[in-house]
């Protein structure tokens, strides 16, 4: 018993700060994770896109120009986040709304749920309606 406290005490240890909060990288990894993601693409593109728009200048007999690289760099990543955002943002808000204002599916899934409870009452020898009516009560 002593061995096994012992174990969950360095667990705890290892894992959360002196206040009782989980350390840093811990608390925070799914962010950590996301952000070197997008730095990492982010970088991908910016090398890919030097790549090409200095080929592209070659072609043409021109100089490259840092200067003239910039706006066209951050137009494109512009571009590509505007694509992507309002992608994200119909996905979360607009899915919402539909599970909000009672879509078929939404509907479905609840109907199902209390079909499941039905019959979970029913084995156990309750009488859903008596729990509906304390429940309506208590609202």
């Amino acid at each position: 018993m002593a061995t096994s406290r012992r174990i969950q005490a360095e667990r705890n240890r290892s894992h959360n700060s002196s206040d009782g909060k989980p350390r840093f990288p811990r608390a925070y990894s799914f962010g950590l994770v996301t952000a070197g993601l997008f730095v990492f693409s982010w970088v991908g593109q910016f090398v890919t896109q030097l790549v090409v728009e200095r080929n592209d200048a070659a072609e043409h007999g021109q100089e490259f120009s840092m200067s003239e690289f910039w706006p066209q760099f951050f137009a494109s990543t512009f571009e590509n986040w505007q694509s992507e955002f309002l992608q994200l943002l119909w996905q979360a808000a607009g899915l919402s709304l539909l599970l909000f204002w009672g879509s078929s599916q939404s509907r479905e899934q609840e109907e199902r749920i209390e079909a499941k409870l039905d019959r979970l009452l029913e084995e156990q020898g309750i009488e859903s309606k008596d729990i509906s009516k304390a429940v309506n009560e208590s609202l």
